[in-house]
């Protein structure tokens, strides 16, 4: 299972960068929202490929990968 994470940057002049990784689909939108609203003004968002993938797709790539993994 994949480590979900946020992280924060906080620029001398008070910009935040966020970052989210290891959640699936527009869930991290949920994740992050309440964060959002304490920080201020959202200025600019870029989704990653987490954000298009499903948890049907995951999942299977995680079952591949241990159904191959001992036969290394």
């Amino acid at each position: 299972m994949t480590m979900e994470t946020l992280e924060f940057v906080i620029y001398p002049d008070g910009r935040v960068l966020e970052s989210v990784t290891g959640i699936i689909g527009a869930s991290c939108q949920e994740v992050t929202a309440a964060i959002e609203a304490q920080l201020g003004r959202v200025v600019a968002t870029e989704t990653t490929a987490d954000y298009y993938a499903t948890v049907a797709e995951s999942a299977t790539t995680v079952t591949q990968q241990q159904a191959h993994g001992g036969q290394w």
